[in-house]
């Protein structure tokens, strides 16, 4: 997996002093390093999320943005439920829809999951590979279950199981295999632009 990166490579300092000509005076040493490190730092790096902040957001988001690329090279982008299966991005959709057409002609896909409504809330998580595309029926049906219970609740009876069961028959479960990741917090920016 290729994660996000910047061209800027940043070397950790600790600032010790700062004298009265470094115009630095009537700042705190904390505001002083924040501001080196903020003129240091790229802006990506500075919103960036860590793996485990990424985990955490990606199992906390309801909507995952899919884009396929159609036959003349057009992007399909549709809004699905996913569920997050062992670290990875997953969801189902039936096995004759656009999005598996282009999947299965060309394998290439991004995924987003985004929140936030002022700039300073927004954060995201996109992720660009390939498709996985899983036919075989346990799995389908064992993936149906794992998104019925995300967004419904537990499966509590037989009927419930069945009707799942149903909504699988025609249905295959898509793994989205990352090639690159780029994950984006503002909150981090704390609250300047």
């Amino acid at each position: 997996m290729v994660d996000q990166s910047s061209s800027v490579r940043v070397t950790p300092f600790e600032l010790v002093s700062f004298s009265e000509g470094s115009g630095f005076v009537g700042g705190t040493a904390e505001k002083v390093a924040r501001a080196v490190a903020s003129a240091v730092m790229s802006r990506r790096d500075q919103i960036k999320m860590s793996e485990d902040e990424i985990q955490a957001f990606l199992q906390a988001g309801r909507d995952l943005q899919v884009a396929s690329i159609n036959a003349d090279g057009t992007p399909h982008l549709v809004t699905m439920w996913y569920a997050v299966d062992d670290g990875t991005v997953a969801f189902w959709t039936y096995a004759k829809s656009q999005k598996i057409v282009n999947l299965r002609r060309d394998p290439r896909l991004t995924v987003l999951v985004a929140t936030g409504e002022a700039y300073e809330e927004l954060k995201g998580v996109s992720i660009s590979g390939r498709a996985e595309v899983v036919e075989e029926r346990d799995e389908v049906l064992r993936f149906g279950e794992a998104i019925y219970e995300r967004y419904w609740g537990p499966i509590d009876n037989d009927a419930v199981r069945e009707g799942v069961r149903t909504m699988g028959a025609k249905r295959v479960v898509v793994v989205v295999k990352p090639e690159k990741v780029v994950s984006w917090d503002h909150a981090k920016l704390g609250g300047t632009y």
